[in-house]
């Protein structure tokens, strides 16, 4: 019985519930202990035995009931053998899935399907395109193979009865096929899904953000919040080995001399982080309107280690969305800050006066600047002046353009010009990207 519960710790790792070598030991000596003749009893000891979080006993209870559910042949109930047309016993008795198809045996064919999973690695399904590759190999194992060709003896059978027994055996094989594929459809959901589900957001953290489809911003939404934590926490981490400090080996060794070497004073350097102080101006024309979705997401998921926040957004005219932010959730939000301000012409020259007339106090000595945009504003006066100034009041500078670099300065591109004020500027148009320049944006505020 060891089999089934290896499996099922398998099937909760793919679920994201984590388990060690040792709570798999623990795992199998409870089992050991309660059976698996109480389902209830087996259900609560292993979640309390391999669940540690309100949000892994979720995802353990779905893993669990999936697993051990058997629906296969439930509704599956043949008519009587005695209303089966008569036989000679040598045409069925060395079938026996066309014994127990035409008896109507599902708990029977339930088990012969276990064991032909088993035979057949099922539990070994890697990708969705597989379904249709192991249905076939559990129903071969079963004994399809030698039912088709008794289905087609009995077809071409002159014998009175055998018309009708081939029909039902007929009926016994679509049965079959239909409930091993819905067996693996199990199979795939335990083990198989969130490789799947690794695989797309591989894909998407590399896909251009303008080149993204609604339908999968829900998925990037919860992609970006996921690699936003990750952040704070790689962040967080580095504050507390900063408190702590790290072993000064010289001045500690020059201050042992005077005690024959011995080492009864230690000296540590700190390490001084500050928490960073952020402003976005996110151009939300049609064509950059994608990425600042992204880096509002990305900057507003970061609020535990981001000391100050503000947002600009700007086509024409440039407004301050963070209240907005602030105040409504941010898959909310954002949608409506391109509603007021999004998909017009821009005018780089009038955001940057906007923002140095009404908005000057956001920026000091101690604020990085990211400016997310193209550069083309559409043959207005671009307000280089005004860039200057911007780079002289504040840390930095970070430019972030969607379009590759080869495109700056073509056109009504002013990238170039921009360019000489920015301490960074960088092709930006992936997640990946935007999570490298943050990263790099939270690793600027260490000081030694």
């Amino acid at each position: 019985m060891q089999e089934p519960l290896e499996n099922f710790l398998r099937a909760l790792r793919a679920a994201e519930v984590r388990v060690s070598p040792a709570e798999a030991i623990d795992a199998h000596r409870t089992v050991a202990a309660v059976g698996y003749g109480d389902r209830q009893l087996l259900k609560d000891s292993l979640c309390v035995t391999l669940a540690k979080t309100p949000d892994e006993v979720g995802r353990f209870d779905d893993c669990f009931e999936r697993f051990f559910q058997r629906q296969e042949f439930r509704d599956s109930e043949q008519q009587d053998s005695g209303d089966t047309p008569e036989v000679s016993g040598d045409e069925v008795a060395e079938q026996p899935l066309a014994q127990l198809l035409l008896a109507g045996d599902g708990e029977g064919m339930a088990q012969a399907m276990e064991s032909a999973a088993n035979q057949a690695g099922a539990t070994q399904i890697q990708f969705f395109s597989q379904r249709g590759y192991f249905a076939r190999r559990i129903a071969d194992q079963m004994g399809l193979r030698e039912l088709e060709q008794l289905i087609a003896s009995l077809n071409r059978s002159n014998e009175a009865g055998d018309a009708a027994l081939g029909q039902r055996l007929e009926q016994g094989r679509s049965l079959l096929l239909d409930q091993t594929r819905q067996y693996v459809e199990r199979q795939y959901e335990l083990y198989a899904r969130a490789n799947g589900e690794r695989l797309r957001e591989e894909f998407l953290v590399e896909t251009r953000l303008s080149a993204l489809e609604s339908r999968d911003f829900a998925r990037m939404h919860a992609l970006v919040r996921r690699m936003a934590r990750r952040l704070a926490t790689r962040y967080s981490r580095r504050m507390k080995h900063a408190k702590r400090g790290r072993l000064d080996v010289r001045r500690t060794l020059r201050r042992s001399m005077a005690h024959e070497g011995i080492p009864f004073e230690t000296v540590w350097k700190q390490v001084h982080i500050d928490r960073p102080e952020i402003v976005a101006v996110c151009d939300v024309s049609r064509s950059v309107a994608a990425a600042a979705r992204f880096l509002l997401l990305f900057l507003y998921s970061l609020n535990e280690v981001i000391a100050e926040l503000r947002a600009f957004a700007f086509s024409d005219r440039l407004i301050e969305v963070s209240g907005i932010l602030e105040d409504e959730d941010v898959e909310t939000a954002i949608p409506e800050v391109l509603r007021r301000i999004g998909f017009r012409p821009t005018d780089y020259g009038r955001a940057l006066a906007d923002l140095d007339e009404e908005f000057a106090d956001a920026i000091g000595r101690h604020t990085t600047v990211i400016v997310l945009g193209d550069g083309r504003s559409n043959n207005t006066d671009p307000r280089i002046d005004l860039m200057r100034r911007l780079h002289d009041r504040s840390k930095a500078v970070i430019w972030l353009n969607p379009e590759p670099e080869s495109f700056w300065g073509q056109g009504d591109s002013e990238m170039h010009r921009y360019r000489q004020f920015c301490h960074v500027a960088k092709t930006c148009n992936t997640v990946q990207g935007l999570e490298r320049i943050i990263d790099d944006v939270l690793k600027s505020y260490i000081r030694a």
